[in-house]
């Protein structure tokens, strides 16, 4: 008996739930439509906005390794421009703010 009370009462409340939750009638609705209009422009980005990552990882390897054959010739070279590219890339995908946010007024 009790069995039977608790799945009619749950039954009862999923149903009641359900009652609330369903949408009223479409007719009772007033429904507005405006059209919006929206003008997309072409953005023509130059060769450094389209290559800024890679084009600051060369340039701080090419630092790195004027730096390192300076001081100490080939092999010095060869550990400037592995520490160049690292801290250019370090600097490019980590420290340097991404995202820049301007006003249009």
């Amino acid at each position: 008996m009790k069995r039977v009370l608790s799945i009619c009462l749950l039954n009862l409340l999923i149903i009641g739930t359900l009652a609330f939750a369903a949408e009223p009638i479409a007719s009772a609705q007033t429904v507005t439509r405006t059209t919006v209009v929206r003008t997309r422009y072409r953005r023509h980005r130059t060769f450094w906005q389209k290559h800024r990552d890679k084009l600051t990882v060369a340039g701080t390897t090419l630092g790195g390794a004027a730096i390192g054959g300076l001081a100490g010739g080939k092999k010095g070279a060869a550990i400037g421009s592995l520490v160049g590219a690292g801290s250019g890339a370090v600097y490019t995908y980590k420290i340097r703010k991404r995202h820049r946010h301007y006003r249009r007024y």
